[in-house]
Protein backbone atom coordinates (compact mmCIF):
# COMPACT_ATOMS: atom_id res chain seq x y z
CA UNK A 1 0.00 0.00 0.00
CA UNK A 2 1.20 3.55 -0.48
CA UNK A 3 2.02 5.82 2.32
CA UNK A 4 -1.49 8.25 2.62
CA UNK A 5 0.44 10.70 5.29
CA UNK A 6 3.51 12.62 5.26
CA UNK A 7 5.45 14.49 7.87
CA UNK A 8 7.95 17.19 6.02
CA UNK A 9 10.45 18.42 8.64
CA UNK A 10 11.90 21.77 7.79
CA UNK A 11 10.43 24.33 5.79
CA UNK A 12 12.63 26.06 3.54
CA UNK A 13 12.50 25.74 -0.42
CA UNK A 14 13.22 21.99 -0.44
CA UNK A 15 10.79 21.40 2.30
CA UNK A 16 8.49 23.65 0.70
CA UNK A 17 8.49 22.23 -2.44
CA UNK A 18 8.21 18.41 -0.99
CA UNK A 19 4.89 19.33 0.77
CA UNK A 20 3.76 21.24 -2.28
CA UNK A 21 3.84 17.95 -4.16
CA UNK A 22 2.89 15.64 -1.31
CA UNK A 23 -0.62 17.73 -1.18
CA UNK A 24 -1.11 18.31 -4.95
CA UNK A 25 -0.45 13.82 -4.56
CA UNK A 26 -3.43 13.95 -2.59
CA UNK A 27 -1.66 12.93 0.57
CA UNK A 28 -2.41 14.56 4.07
CA UNK A 29 0.97 16.50 5.19
CA UNK A 30 2.38 18.08 7.89
CA UNK A 31 5.50 20.63 7.96
CA UNK A 32 7.39 21.72 10.69
CA UNK A 33 10.52 23.89 11.39
CA UNK A 34 12.24 25.25 13.78
CA UNK A 35 12.66 28.65 13.14
CA UNK A 36 10.52 31.39 13.40
CA UNK A 37 9.76 31.67 10.09
CA UNK A 38 9.79 29.77 6.70
CA UNK A 39 12.07 29.84 3.79
CA UNK A 40 15.26 28.81 5.62
CA UNK A 41 18.15 30.17 4.28
CA UNK A 42 16.12 32.48 1.42
CA UNK A 43 14.28 34.54 4.08
CA UNK A 44 12.81 38.26 4.31
CA UNK A 45 12.50 40.19 7.07
CA UNK A 46 12.10 43.96 8.10
CA UNK A 47 15.05 45.30 9.19
CA UNK A 48 14.62 48.36 11.81
CA UNK A 49 18.76 49.66 11.27
CA UNK A 50 17.73 50.48 7.30
CA UNK A 51 13.85 50.89 8.11
CA UNK A 52 13.51 48.45 4.74
CA UNK A 53 12.21 45.26 4.07
CA UNK A 54 15.24 43.02 3.24
CA UNK A 55 16.14 39.21 2.10
CA UNK A 56 19.00 37.35 4.05
CA UNK A 57 21.08 37.36 0.71
CA UNK A 58 20.87 38.09 -2.61
CA UNK A 59 19.68 34.69 -4.33
CA UNK A 60 18.74 34.55 -8.15
CA UNK A 61 17.28 32.42 -10.29
CA UNK A 62 17.78 32.07 -14.21
CA UNK A 63 14.91 32.34 -16.45
CA UNK A 64 15.29 28.29 -17.66
CA UNK A 65 14.85 27.12 -14.58
CA UNK A 66 12.25 25.07 -14.57
CA UNK A 67 11.46 23.72 -11.29
CA UNK A 68 11.32 27.17 -10.10
CA UNK A 69 8.44 27.53 -12.96
CA UNK A 70 6.94 24.76 -12.04
CA UNK A 71 7.08 25.57 -8.47
CA UNK A 72 5.29 29.29 -8.71
CA UNK A 73 2.95 27.91 -11.03
CA UNK A 74 1.51 25.67 -8.74
CA UNK A 75 1.23 27.70 -5.33
CA UNK A 76 0.26 30.99 -7.80
CA UNK A 77 2.51 33.20 -6.96
CA UNK A 78 2.09 36.61 -8.84
CA UNK A 79 5.07 38.70 -7.50
CA UNK A 80 7.74 38.63 -10.56
CA UNK A 81 10.89 37.93 -10.97
CA UNK A 82 12.62 40.79 -12.39
CA UNK A 83 15.47 40.94 -14.79
CA UNK A 84 16.34 42.29 -18.40
CA UNK A 85 14.73 41.25 -21.75
CA UNK A 86 19.03 39.88 -22.90
CA UNK A 87 21.47 38.13 -20.93
CA UNK A 88 23.73 41.21 -20.78
CA UNK A 89 25.93 40.82 -18.26
CA UNK A 90 27.76 44.30 -16.95
CA UNK A 91 31.37 44.00 -15.48
CA UNK A 92 33.67 46.74 -13.75
CA UNK A 93 37.58 45.90 -13.19
CA UNK A 94 37.88 48.87 -10.70
CA UNK A 95 41.63 47.22 -10.73
CA UNK A 96 42.21 48.48 -14.62
CA UNK A 97 39.70 50.43 -14.62
CA UNK A 98 38.58 48.37 -17.88
CA UNK A 99 34.11 48.07 -18.18
CA UNK A 100 32.25 45.84 -20.35
CA UNK A 101 29.45 43.97 -20.99
CA UNK A 102 28.81 40.30 -21.76
CA UNK A 103 25.91 39.89 -24.38
CA UNK A 104 25.01 36.47 -24.79
CA UNK A 105 22.35 36.11 -27.84
CA UNK A 106 19.04 34.69 -27.60
CA UNK A 107 19.67 31.11 -29.64
CA UNK A 108 21.57 28.27 -27.95
CA UNK A 109 24.24 29.22 -30.68
CA UNK A 110 26.53 30.74 -29.16
CA UNK A 111 27.16 33.85 -31.62
CA UNK A 112 28.14 36.44 -29.69
CA UNK A 113 31.70 34.79 -29.19
CA UNK A 114 32.52 35.52 -32.79
CA UNK A 115 30.81 39.34 -32.04
CA UNK A 116 34.18 41.37 -30.52
CA UNK A 117 31.53 43.85 -28.68
CA UNK A 118 29.91 41.24 -27.78
CA UNK A 119 32.43 39.21 -25.32
CA UNK A 120 35.08 39.76 -23.12
CA UNK A 121 37.30 42.76 -24.05
CA UNK A 122 40.84 41.74 -25.42
CA UNK A 123 39.44 38.19 -26.19
CA UNK A 124 39.72 36.01 -29.55
CA UNK A 125 38.09 33.33 -30.48
CA UNK A 126 40.57 30.83 -29.69
CA UNK A 127 40.41 32.09 -26.05
CA UNK A 128 36.78 30.32 -25.67
CA UNK A 129 37.46 27.43 -27.71
CA UNK A 130 38.87 25.19 -24.05
CA UNK A 131 35.62 26.01 -22.74
CA UNK A 132 33.87 23.00 -24.23
CA UNK A 133 36.42 20.86 -22.24
CA UNK A 134 34.27 21.57 -19.11
CA UNK A 135 30.97 19.81 -20.48
CA UNK A 136 33.02 16.40 -20.33
CA UNK A 137 34.34 17.15 -17.06
CA UNK A 138 34.19 13.69 -14.80
CA UNK A 139 32.96 13.43 -11.21
CA UNK A 140 36.43 13.72 -10.36
CA UNK A 141 37.63 16.48 -11.77
CA UNK A 142 37.83 19.75 -10.88
CA UNK A 143 37.38 22.77 -13.08
CA UNK A 144 40.84 23.92 -12.80
CA UNK A 145 41.87 20.01 -14.28
CA UNK A 146 39.57 21.09 -17.66
CA UNK A 147 40.07 24.51 -18.89
CA UNK A 148 42.94 27.46 -18.10
CA UNK A 149 43.12 29.13 -14.94
CA UNK A 150 44.96 32.35 -16.30
CA UNK A 151 44.22 34.85 -19.30
CA UNK A 152 41.51 36.95 -19.72
CA UNK A 153 38.52 34.64 -20.23
CA UNK A 154 39.23 33.07 -16.69
CA UNK A 155 39.72 36.17 -14.94
CA UNK A 156 36.82 38.51 -16.44
CA UNK A 157 34.35 35.75 -16.86
CA UNK A 158 35.00 32.15 -15.72
CA UNK A 159 36.33 32.75 -12.38
CA UNK A 160 33.52 35.32 -11.32
CA UNK A 161 30.57 33.92 -12.79
CA UNK A 162 31.74 30.30 -11.57
CA UNK A 163 32.44 31.70 -8.10
CA UNK A 164 28.76 32.89 -7.71
CA UNK A 165 27.54 29.49 -9.25
CA UNK A 166 29.23 27.32 -7.35
CA UNK A 167 30.53 29.29 -3.75
CA UNK A 168 33.87 27.55 -4.26
CA UNK A 169 36.94 28.73 -5.75
CA UNK A 170 36.30 28.41 -9.23
CA UNK A 171 39.40 26.27 -9.99
CA UNK A 172 39.08 23.72 -7.29
CA UNK A 173 35.09 23.96 -7.53
CA UNK A 174 33.78 20.06 -9.79
CA UNK A 175 33.90 20.44 -13.45
CA UNK A 176 30.46 18.25 -13.29
CA UNK A 177 28.36 20.34 -11.36
CA UNK A 178 29.86 23.68 -13.76
CA UNK A 179 28.85 21.28 -16.44
CA UNK A 180 25.63 20.68 -15.70
CA UNK A 181 24.47 24.45 -15.25
CA UNK A 182 26.22 25.12 -18.15
CA UNK A 183 23.71 22.73 -19.87
CA UNK A 184 20.83 23.90 -19.05
CA UNK A 185 22.05 27.71 -18.96
CA UNK A 186 24.29 28.67 -21.78
CA UNK A 187 24.13 25.96 -24.14
CA UNK A 188 20.46 26.77 -23.95
CA UNK A 189 21.00 30.17 -25.03
CA UNK A 190 20.36 33.89 -23.61
CA UNK A 191 17.02 33.11 -23.15
CA UNK A 192 17.54 30.06 -20.64
CA UNK A 193 20.28 32.02 -19.50
CA UNK A 194 18.58 35.74 -18.52
CA UNK A 195 19.32 36.84 -14.34
CA UNK A 196 15.90 36.72 -12.56
CA UNK A 197 15.58 38.48 -9.35
CA UNK A 198 12.86 38.38 -6.82
CA UNK A 199 11.26 41.48 -6.49
CA UNK A 200 10.29 43.01 -3.90
CA UNK A 201 11.51 40.26 -1.67
CA UNK A 202 12.35 36.24 -1.63
CA UNK A 203 9.53 35.80 0.59
CA UNK A 204 7.05 37.48 -1.71
CA UNK A 205 8.15 35.52 -5.01
CA UNK A 206 8.69 31.95 -3.30
CA UNK A 207 7.50 31.61 0.36
CA UNK A 208 4.63 33.65 1.36
CA UNK A 209 2.56 32.21 -1.62
CA UNK A 210 3.62 28.90 -0.48
CA UNK A 211 2.63 29.27 2.67
CA UNK A 212 -0.67 30.40 2.07
CA UNK A 213 -1.12 27.56 -0.94
CA UNK A 214 -0.47 24.64 2.10
CA UNK A 215 -2.17 26.53 4.79
CA UNK A 216 -5.84 26.77 1.84
CA UNK A 217 -4.62 23.01 1.60
CA UNK A 218 -5.20 21.94 4.97
CA UNK A 219 -1.68 22.05 5.70
CA UNK A 220 -0.19 25.30 7.45
CA UNK A 221 3.63 25.01 8.36
CA UNK A 222 4.12 24.45 12.50
CA UNK A 223 6.81 27.30 13.32
CA UNK A 224 9.17 26.89 16.80
CA UNK A 225 8.73 23.20 16.16
CA UNK A 226 12.12 21.64 16.34
CA UNK A 227 13.12 17.92 15.71
CA UNK A 228 15.41 16.68 18.73
CA UNK A 229 15.38 12.87 17.46
CA UNK A 230 14.72 10.32 15.18
CA UNK A 231 14.14 6.66 16.64
CA UNK A 232 14.72 3.86 13.71
CA UNK A 233 14.01 0.08 14.00
CA UNK A 234 15.71 -2.20 10.99
CA UNK A 235 14.89 -0.51 7.52
CA UNK A 236 11.96 2.21 8.67
CA UNK A 237 11.78 4.99 10.89
CA UNK A 238 9.60 4.56 14.20
CA UNK A 239 9.38 7.23 16.07
CA UNK A 240 10.07 11.33 16.11
CA UNK A 241 11.15 13.57 19.12
CA UNK A 242 9.40 17.05 19.07
CA UNK A 243 11.22 17.71 22.91
CA UNK A 244 8.30 16.00 24.71
CA UNK A 245 9.20 12.64 23.79
CA UNK A 246 8.98 10.10 21.03
CA UNK A 247 6.09 10.04 18.90
CA UNK A 248 5.36 7.03 16.96
CA UNK A 249 5.31 7.06 12.82
CA UNK A 250 2.00 5.39 11.36
CA UNK A 251 2.87 2.87 9.40
CA UNK A 252 1.27 4.89 6.34
CA UNK A 253 3.35 8.39 7.23
CA UNK A 254 6.44 8.75 5.08
CA UNK A 255 9.01 11.61 6.66
CA UNK A 256 10.99 13.87 4.30
CA UNK A 257 13.72 15.07 6.56
CA UNK A 258 14.79 18.58 4.72
CA UNK A 259 16.96 20.42 7.32
CA UNK A 260 20.87 21.42 6.63
CA UNK A 261 23.26 18.16 6.07
CA UNK A 262 24.66 18.89 9.74
CA UNK A 263 21.05 19.09 11.14
CA UNK A 264 20.23 15.79 9.28
CA UNK A 265 23.25 13.39 10.46
CA UNK A 266 23.18 14.82 13.92
CA UNK A 267 19.63 12.95 13.82
CA UNK A 268 20.90 10.26 11.71
CA UNK A 269 24.71 10.06 12.18
CA UNK A 270 24.64 6.89 9.66
CA UNK A 271 24.12 9.24 7.13
CA UNK A 272 27.14 10.45 5.09
CA UNK A 273 26.90 14.08 3.98
CA UNK A 274 28.74 17.60 2.86
CA UNK A 275 30.96 18.73 6.12
CA UNK A 276 32.79 21.25 4.03
CA UNK A 277 30.85 24.75 3.72
CA UNK A 278 32.13 28.38 2.61
CA UNK A 279 30.45 31.46 3.65
CA UNK A 280 28.41 34.64 1.95
CA UNK A 281 28.28 37.95 3.39
CA UNK A 282 26.04 40.42 1.94
CA UNK A 283 25.57 44.43 2.59
CA UNK A 284 22.65 46.79 2.17
CA UNK A 285 23.14 49.92 1.95
CA UNK A 286 19.63 52.31 2.52
CA UNK A 287 20.42 54.57 -0.80
CA UNK A 288 19.16 54.32 -4.31
CA UNK A 289 21.27 53.47 -6.91
CA UNK A 290 22.14 56.39 -9.47
CA UNK A 291 20.50 56.41 -12.40
CA UNK A 292 21.55 53.90 -15.55
CA UNK A 293 22.70 51.16 -12.97
CA UNK A 294 22.82 48.19 -14.57
CA UNK A 295 20.66 45.78 -12.28
CA UNK A 296 23.78 43.69 -11.66
CA UNK A 297 27.04 44.32 -12.14
CA UNK A 298 29.90 42.30 -11.45
CA UNK A 299 33.18 43.81 -9.88
CA UNK A 300 36.74 42.38 -9.58
CA UNK A 301 39.56 43.82 -8.16
CA UNK A 302 37.66 44.29 -5.42
CA UNK A 303 36.03 42.52 -2.29
CA UNK A 304 32.78 43.24 -3.17
CA UNK A 305 31.97 40.22 -6.00
CA UNK A 306 28.15 41.81 -7.31
CA UNK A 307 26.47 44.96 -6.76
CA UNK A 308 22.55 44.17 -6.97
CA UNK A 309 20.59 47.68 -7.98
CA UNK A 310 16.93 47.57 -6.27
CA UNK A 311 14.89 51.12 -5.82
CA UNK A 312 15.63 51.74 -2.14
CA UNK A 313 18.92 50.31 -1.76
CA UNK A 314 22.11 48.86 -3.46
CA UNK A 315 23.14 45.23 -2.10
CA UNK A 316 26.64 43.80 -2.08
CA UNK A 317 27.02 39.90 -2.10
CA UNK A 318 30.47 38.20 -1.75
CA UNK A 319 30.88 34.03 -2.76
CA UNK A 320 33.39 31.67 -0.84
CA UNK A 321 33.86 34.86 1.90
CA UNK A 322 35.67 32.57 4.47
CA UNK A 323 38.50 35.28 4.36
CA UNK A 324 36.21 37.87 5.44
CA UNK A 325 33.15 36.66 7.04
CA UNK A 326 35.00 37.20 10.72
CA UNK A 327 36.24 40.85 9.94
CA UNK A 328 34.01 43.70 12.26
CA UNK A 329 31.21 44.45 10.38
CA UNK A 330 31.40 48.65 10.16
CA UNK A 331 34.87 47.45 8.33
CA UNK A 332 33.28 45.56 6.04
CA UNK A 333 30.57 48.33 5.51
CA UNK A 334 32.98 51.12 5.21
CA UNK A 335 34.97 49.01 2.35
CA UNK A 336 32.10 47.94 0.66
CA UNK A 337 30.61 51.71 0.01
CA UNK A 338 33.66 52.88 -0.95
CA UNK A 339 33.93 50.37 -3.81
CA UNK A 340 30.19 50.59 -4.26
CA UNK A 341 31.26 54.79 -5.00
CA UNK A 342 33.94 54.18 -6.78
CA UNK A 343 31.84 51.22 -9.65
CA UNK A 344 28.93 53.85 -9.79
CA UNK A 345 31.33 57.23 -10.07
CA UNK A 346 29.26 58.90 -7.48
CA UNK A 347 30.21 60.17 -3.81
CA UNK A 348 27.89 60.42 -0.61
CA UNK A 349 28.49 59.86 3.16
CA UNK A 350 27.83 56.48 4.13
CA UNK A 351 24.39 55.39 4.54
CA UNK A 352 22.57 52.91 6.89
CA UNK A 353 23.36 49.77 6.13
CA UNK A 354 23.56 46.03 7.45
CA UNK A 355 25.72 43.33 7.00
CA UNK A 356 24.47 39.77 6.90
CA UNK A 357 26.61 36.54 7.09
CA UNK A 358 26.00 33.40 6.41
CA UNK A 359 28.90 31.21 7.37
CA UNK A 360 27.53 27.84 6.38
CA UNK A 361 25.75 29.43 3.29
CA UNK A 362 26.42 26.21 0.79
CA UNK A 363 28.48 23.16 0.83
CA UNK A 364 32.07 23.52 -0.84
CA UNK A 365 31.09 22.18 -4.81
CA UNK A 366 33.89 20.56 -4.96
CA UNK A 367 34.27 16.89 -6.43
CA UNK A 368 35.12 15.49 -2.95
CA UNK A 369 32.18 17.17 -1.16
CA UNK A 370 30.15 16.16 -4.16
CA UNK A 371 30.67 12.84 -4.13
CA UNK A 372 29.47 12.99 -0.37
CA UNK A 373 25.81 14.19 -1.55
CA UNK A 374 23.40 11.45 -0.08
CA UNK A 375 20.61 10.53 -2.83
CA UNK A 376 16.90 11.21 -1.56
CA UNK A 377 16.26 7.64 -1.13
CA UNK A 378 17.57 6.20 2.28
CA UNK A 379 17.75 2.87 3.67
CA UNK A 380 14.97 3.50 5.53
CA UNK A 381 11.95 3.00 3.39
CA UNK A 382 9.69 5.24 4.97
CA UNK A 383 12.24 8.37 4.94
CA UNK A 384 13.48 10.52 2.41
CA UNK A 385 16.03 13.38 2.61
CA UNK A 386 15.77 17.10 0.48
CA UNK A 387 17.53 19.74 0.36
CA UNK A 388 19.84 21.35 -2.35
CA UNK A 389 22.75 19.49 -0.27
CA UNK A 390 21.36 15.98 -1.77
CA UNK A 391 22.12 14.66 -4.98
CA UNK A 392 20.63 16.93 -7.22
CA UNK A 393 23.20 17.33 -10.12
CA UNK A 394 23.58 20.90 -9.54
CA UNK A 395 25.58 23.22 -7.20
CA UNK A 396 23.71 24.20 -4.11
CA UNK A 397 20.86 26.65 -5.58
CA UNK A 398 16.96 27.68 -5.51
CA UNK A 399 16.71 25.61 -8.85
CA UNK A 400 18.66 22.20 -7.04
CA UNK A 401 16.68 23.09 -3.47
CA UNK A 402 13.20 23.23 -5.27
CA UNK A 403 14.02 20.00 -7.44
CA UNK A 404 15.81 17.73 -4.32
CA UNK A 405 11.87 18.51 -3.00
CA UNK A 406 9.94 17.12 -5.86
CA UNK A 407 12.14 14.09 -6.41
CA UNK A 408 11.59 13.64 -2.14
CA UNK A 409 8.06 13.74 -2.73
CA UNK A 410 7.70 11.61 -5.90
CA UNK A 411 9.57 8.74 -3.98
CA UNK A 412 7.28 9.08 -1.00
CA UNK A 413 4.31 9.53 -3.25
CA UNK A 414 5.59 5.88 -5.30
CA UNK A 415 7.07 3.87 -2.38
CA UNK A 416 4.85 0.99 -0.33
CA UNK A 417 4.65 0.48 3.21
CA UNK A 418 4.01 -2.80 4.67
Amino acid sequence: MSFNRAIVVGAGLAGLSAAVRLVEAGKAVTIADSAAQAGGRCRSYHDPQLGLTIDNGNHLVLAGNQAVARFRKTIGATTELAGPDHADFAFADLGDETRWTLRLNDGPLPLWVLIKGRRVPGTSVADYLSLGRLLAGKASETVGARVPTVGAVWRKLLEPVLLAILNTPPDKGSAKLTANVIKESLLKGGKASLPRIAEPTLAAAFIDPATQWLAAHGAPVALGRRLRAIETDDDRVTALDWGAGPEPVAADEAIVLAVPPWVASALLPELTVPDAFHAIVNAHFACSPPAGAPAMLGLLGTTAHWLFAFPDRISVTVSAADDIVDLDRAVLAERFWDEIQRAYGFTAPLPAWQIVKEKRATFSATPEQDAKRPPAATRWRNLFLAGDWTQTGLPATIEGALRSGETAAKLAIEAKHG
